[in-house]
């Protein structure tokens, strides 16, 4: 039997509550840290802890790529009568190299909803956490580049990253240029919540 992503999820939670408890704990984690003067400043306990959980991760990590287990999880957003549906690589799991065709594939419906819900507002683009104004063709542009994209919404808020690469390192600015995303804002005013990218 092969576990499900849901179960990898369901598994992940559970190892980090028990790490959490401190029921799961790293002997020596010193000599991963690999510099004694900085080992000495930090609890060795928390360490222990971290290092645990790191470990336990790479090994789903590892189990994913060997039997296949998709990364994706689907996420419903409703904006007054209009509903999406939309995968998004789970935040402790890894993308396989199917999940990328699943979230291509979605691209084309994120952006539709994304047109809908933003009818007459203004666009931006975030770069580098400062605004500048986006055009409509500007949009365009990027979203033909883009590999695939994803959707938050905000308090009158609509942001849509349009993504390529690394699904798992595309959020990074360490990942441009071979990873990354394209950060755009739809909001009546400009916008406030940028904390969200």
């Amino acid at each position: 039997m092969v576990y499900s992503t849901q179960d990898l999820i369901e598994i992940l939670n559970q190892e980090l509550k028990a790490t959490l408890r401190g029921d799961r704990l790293l002997l020596s984690p010193d000599a991963r840290v690999g510099v004694p003067i900085v080992t000495m400043a930090l609890d060795q306990d928390q360490l222990g802890k971290v290092f645990a959980c790191q470990d336990f991760t790479q090994q789903i990590h590892q189990y994913q790529r060997e039997n296949h287990v998709s990364g994706i999880v689907w996420r419903e957003i409703t904006v007054g009568d209009r509903q999406l549906r939309l995968p998004e690589i789970h935040q402790q799991l890894i993308a396989i190299d199917s999940d990328k065709a699943i979230l291509r594939a979605a691209k084309q419906n994120v952006l539709d909803f994304w047109h809908h819900i933003t009818t007459g507002l203004n666009l931006w683009q975030l770069v580098d956490h400062q605004l500048s104004p986006l055009t409509f063709t500007e949009l365009e542009r990027a979203s033909r580049l883009a590999e695939w994209a994803e959707l938050d919404v905000g308090h009158g808020e609509f942001y849509l990253a349009l993504c390529w690469g690394n699904p798992k390192e595309c959020h990074y600015r360490w990942a441009a240029p071979k990873s990354g995303c394209d950060r755009l804002i739809a909001a009546a005013e400009q916008p406030q919540h940028l904390n969200i990218f």
